[in-house]
């Protein structure tokens, strides 16, 4: 090494006099009382980001079962009348609770009236609640899954939920946790990823520690199916990673008997309607099934008309208690749904619609419709034309 490189790395090597020596002078200065506190504060900070660091790169699933193991009870609240998607994952949640000795409570408000939602609760024999009111709640402590902001019950505007988890578009958040995954199809895939994340194994494979049931096997696996239409509507890669990680411990008979239950003479009636009712212009169908008294089998006729060839996105709706209740379906990239029928609806008063690319829904007050309050009221045809026209992308 030359004599000029020896004096270069001795220059970085050796303390720089013009710096130490100030900061030497300075600390000597110091009251020993305020250097302790200076010391100690510098000491927190380093350890104090140090667990921040660690906290958050340990897995969600991890993150949440310790959260869910700092209260003695939990609410898990579903959105209002529930699908399978959101049963089994409270019932997921509840599995994770269970395993750290927290006691969870199935709650909902609405109704469970869709026969495939009847038969999920049936069949996998759920203990579940249905409040009217957040003085219901059966802990401060709640958890929303499949929604992210509390609606549905008198009060829902004051619950501070502690956890969401889900897979809607929304604003809502957890005090403490938040996972909302947008590009899932199914909020059952995030709790199955939670559970191999700490570790769950199947009880029909004769595992140990925090086993999943046959019956929460089952469920989970249906949750993403319905939601997904089984695994061929709106799903991304997660969601065939979460079926093939259930598969082992589902219950053959349990599936079949929830997948397939009895339908009602009234929705064989209304899906008959929407059937010979429809209105077709071009690829898009409108039908208008009339009064109703199963607000259910609306999306189930949606679901029917998606059946017709040439048809690519289809909305229909019908009045049940003075509302209009809408449902849409779509397998038109040109088409999101959600936003179709929040577009149609936009500027009637007290009438509220949204939903994903694939599917969406809405209600409309009749009375606003006819033109109560600031609004001159449209007609049937009318609604129709917008409908037609926010599917065109023309409104």
């Amino acid at each position: 090494m030359s004599a000029r490189d020896s004096s270069i790395s001795d220059a970085f090597l050796e303390p720089n006099a013009a710096v130490v020596e100030p900061t030497r002078d300075f600390l000597n200065s110091l009251d020993p009382l305020i250097l302790s506190l200076f010391v100690l504060a510098t000491v927190a900070i380093v350890v104090g980001g140090w667990w921040v660091v660690r906290w958050f790169r340990r897995p969600p699933g991890v993150r949440l079962q310790r959260l869910l193991s700092n209260y003695d009870e939990i609410a898990v609240l579903m959105h209002p009348n529930p699908d399978p998607d959101a049963m089994s994952c409270a019932m997921g949640i509840a599995r994770i609770a269970e395993a750290v000795e927290t006691e969870a409570t199935l709650q909902y408000p609405g109704e469970i009236r869709h026969q495939e939602n009847r038969a999920f609760r049936t069949v996998l024999d759920l203990e579940m609640e249905s409040i009217e009111s957040s003085s219901q709640l059966a802990a401060d402590a709640v958890v929303l899954v499949d929604h992210n902001t509390p609606r549905g019950f008198a009060g829902s505007q004051t619950v501070e939920p502690i956890a969401v988890v889900d897979h809607h578009p929304g604003n809502g958040a957890g005090t403490e946790f938040t996972d909302v995954r947008t590009d899932y199809g199914a909020a059952s895939t995030i709790v199955v990823e939670y559970l191999n994340e700490l570790g769950a194994t199947m009880a029909a494979d004769n595992g140990t520690g925090l086993e999943i049931s046959e019956e929460l096997a089952t469920g989970l696996l249906y949750g993403i199916q319905s939601d997904t239409n089984h695994l061929t509507n709106g799903c991304s890669r997660a969601e065939f990673d979460a079926c093939a990680a259930l598969f082992s411990g589902i219950d053959q008979d349990l599936l079949d008997r929830v997948a397939n239950p009895q339908v009602s003479d009234d929705v064989l009636q209304i899906k008959a309607t929407a059937i010979t009712e429809k209105r077709v212009e071009g690829p898009f169908a409108v039908c208008d099934v009339g009064q109703i008294s199963n607000t259910d089998a609306i999306p189930q006729a949606a679901d029917e008309l998606m059946h017709l060839e040439g048809v690519t996105a289809v909305v229909v709706y019908g009045q049940n208690d003075g509302t209009i209740h809408l449902s849409g379906r779509s397998r038109d990239d040109r088409v999101h749904m959600g936003e179709t029928l929040r577009h149609a609806i936009s500027d009637i008063p007290m009438a509220n619609a949204g939903g994903h690319a694939r599917m969406g829904g809405g209600q409309v007050s009749v009375e606003h419709m006819n033109g109560i309050g600031p609004s001159d009221g449209i007609s049937k045809n009318e609604f129709e034309e917008r409908l037609f026209a926010a599917m065109a992308g023309e409104r």
